[in-house]
């Protein structure tokens, strides 16, 4: 058994709390869930009525419901970044300038930097155990293909079962491709009809342009339309792979059953690590598409595949509890899941079935930072230790996770850095009624899009709209044209002043408040701007861990697990395909629904 006491430190940033070290060791080991894309309204305990999670909605009866639980970004790839380092992604360089604010390549040498503190690795250096299983998504490679700079277990993670990116429609055969829209803002068919416009007014005398020039402009639109359907023929061979630690063990993945194979990883580190401290990250792939789900599970909902896939993660998540239950660790294990963002509302498949959740009352979604697209589920169990049934509505961030999990596991977070998430026992036990979140910062990939401010000694919650994004059909709520809305100048309208809404009256920002509408407008307006200079002189800057250099392809990069002539297939699993009992799956997938709470805006 690894010593809970290891005297060392990480840049200076943690000091070691040494009562644990007496008298055996008292801390508690951490189960952190964080389901992908799942809207906050796709759940019993949030006012859902047509799903069945009774599994997660147990959490809400036996623990702590947070009903103003707000990611750090609406994107995967930054708010997986705030939460594993409780820092505004914008610090670590993992919020880009660029259109594209999440990585869809592998080969791709940006990622989450090396000089980041993420809670698994204070955890690691506290003596805990720890793993992640699912998606990572924050990078894998910086210069060779095997330095494995911004892999899991560069950042703490003892061990690793998933995957490094994320689970695209094109990682599954008869779901299209992710780039469908991509090839609608690459100009293909309008430089075709330029150069072929040219070529005939040449022809009749019109004008006059050199054989040459013709000649090289049609090789470079053949090349680049060539180049472009390579990309998307052999995406899922160099993307879609599984890994096993550092090695590749299934190129490209099988995904239909994938959600029970993590489930037994999960549950083989509980029972392999239950005499120890441990910290297990599980990471949904699901219900990010494209969607899949287990023959046990498949038709089990009225909403389809994307119901089929919200059942199957419920009975996941009741595996995980009754494992604990088993292993005598209720008592000693903080529980936690949340949603990375809000529901992914453009997720229409090419056969127009809606792969969708649901944001509740809110509006808009996932890429967005209306209220539909960062509020997100948060419960927390830790059983005679935490309120059982306890609703908090507190501004609270998924930031907060790090300082929680660092004090608790015997560390203290000091000096070379900002940390912006805040220890959430004290609100969680009722110690103190309100929330350290005066103001929380909303940005669209790095540009400052939002701020939130609940004043002190007021219950009123303040947001304040720099710019929105322009949704199409422009009656809607999403981005149809583009799959999702993007953050830079052609795709969003500036607000001179900005749009003020009050949450606590408007949860679901319908109507704008204005000088005459509103007789503190000016006042509130003052107040957050002065936030924001704060908040920004603190803002230190840092590489761009997402600027096209970092988020191009780099062949020398690229993980295969056979030859690239191969197109890098391999299974080499060892034949786990979900070994554990399907007749209990079945039994989970398909029993009374079981609704805890009901939904409350604002």
């Amino acid at each position: 058994m690894k010593s809970p006491w290891i005297p060392c430190c990480l840049g200076l940033l943690l000091l070691f709390d040494a009562c644990y070290a007496l008298n055996g060791d008292k801390r508690p080991n951490f189960v952190l869930m964080m389901v992908d894309d799942l809207g906050i309204g796709d759940l019993g305990c949030y006012g859902n009525t047509t799903l069945r999670t009774p599994n997660i909605d147990m959490l809400a009866q036996e623990g702590v419901r947070l009903t103003q639980h707000i990611a750090a970004a609406p994107l995967c790839t930054p708010s997986r970044a705030a939460f594993l380092t409780g820092r505004y992604p914008i610090r670590s360089g993992m919020a880009g300038l660029g259109q594209l604010g999440v990585y869809i390549i592998s080969a791709a040498s940006g990622g989450l930097p090396s000089e980041e503190v993420t809670f698994a690795k204070v955890a690691k250096q506290l003596g805990y155990e720890t793993a992640l299983v699912g998606k990572w998504h924050l990078g894998l490679h910086c210069e060779r293909n095997d330095d494995f700079c911004h892999h899991p277990s560069a950042h703490g993670f003892d061990h690793f079962y998933g995957i490094t990116l994320t689970n695209l429609r094109d990682c599954q055969p008869g779901h299209g491709s992710i780039f469908t829209n991509v090839q609608a803002h690459i100009p293909f068919k309008t430089l075709g009809v330029g150069v072929a416009t040219v070529t005939l007014l040449h022809a009749r005398g019109v004008v006059t342009v050199r054989r040459k020039l013709v000649l090289s402009a049609v090789a470079w639109l053949g090349a680049a339309a060539a180049i472009f359907g390579t990309f998307v023929a052999t995406f899922p061979y160099f993307n879609c792979f599984l890994m096993r630690n550092r090695e590749v063990v299934e190129q490209p993945y099988v995904s239909e059953n994938l959600t029970q194979r993590m489930t037994d990883e999960a549950v083989d580190f509980l029972e392999r690590n239950s005499a120890l401290p441990f910290l297990l990250f599980f990471s949904f792939i699901q219900v990010h598409t494209a969607m899949f789900a287990s023959p046990a599970f498949q038709g089990t909902s009225q909403h389809g595949i994307y119901g089929d896939a919200v059942h199957e993660v419920d009975w996941s998540v009741g595996q995980l509890m009754q494992t604990l239950d088993r292993l005598n660790l209720r008592e000693n294990t903080l529980v936690y899941l949340t949603s990375d963002q809000g529901a992914h509302l453009e997720e229409i498949s090419v056969r127009g079935e809606v792969h969708r959740g649901w944001n509740g009352i809110y509006k808009a979604g996932k890429s967005t930072n209306w209220e539909g697209g960062i509020r997100v589920p948060g419960l927390l169990r830790w059983t005679g230790m935490l309120p059982a049934g306890k609703d908090i509505d507190e501004p609270t961030s998924n930031m907060d996770i790090f300082p929680t999990v660092v004090k608790l596991a015997g560390g203290t977070a000091l000096g070379d850095r900002v940390i912006d998430g805040h220890d959430l026992m004290p609100l969680l036990q009722g110690k103190v009624e309100r929330s350290k979140h005066e103001f929380l910062f909303h940005y669209c990939n790095a540009y400052l899009n939002a701020v939130r401010w609940q004043p002190p000694n007021s219950y009123t919650i303040w947001k304040l709209f720099f710019f929105t994004p322009d949704f199409y059909p422009e009656n809607g709520t999403a981005c149809m044209h583009t799959h999702a809305c993007f953050c830079t100048t052609s795709y969003v309208t500036y607000h001179d002043p900005p749009l003020l809404f009050d949450l606590s009256r408007d949860p679901s920002e319908t109507t704008p408040l204005t000088p005459d509408t509103e007789p503190a407008f000016h006042s509130v307006l003052e107040k957050i701007l002065a936030a924001v200079a704060l908040h920004k002189e603190s803002i230190t800057p840092v590489k761009d861990q997402l600027a096209p250099g970092h988020v191009l392809w780099k062949p020398w990069l690229q993980p295969c697990c056979s030859s690239l002539s191969q197109l890098c297939r391999c299974e080499r699993d060892g034949g786990r395909h979900g070994h554990r009992s399907t007749a209990a799956a079945e039994a989970d997938s398909t029993g009374p629904a079981h609704h805890c709470l009901t939904l409350r805006g604002g």
